[in-house]
């Protein structure tokens, strides 16, 4: 029997991101997810500075044109954006 304070040394299982359709999201959930990528630390929008509402709305049109996707990493329970492959 194990002691309960003990950790298992099984192998944990592998937890790979979900692709979310930015579509499935609602109004809000989609801003949010949005606004924290922009607003998160180093991320580079070049030399000319953009506001809040010309960022959010490049991300969409990326989003519209496939060009990015939403993950989610179940392990970290965390959205993210990135470039689509």
């Amino acid at each position: 029997m194990q002691h309960p304070h003990v950790e298992s040394q099984e192998p944990r299982e592998s937890h790979e991101a979900i692709l979310i359709p930015w579509q499935r999201l609602s109004e809000d959930a989609l801003v949010g997810v949005i606004e924290e990528f922009i607003t998160r630390e180093g991320t580079d929008y070049g030399h000319q500075e953009a506001t809040l509402d010309d960022k959010r709305a490049a991300i969409m049109r990326q989003l519209r044109e496939r060009r990015a996707v939403i993950e989610f990493d179940p392990e970290s329970e965390t959205c993210t954006l990135r470039t689509a492959r």
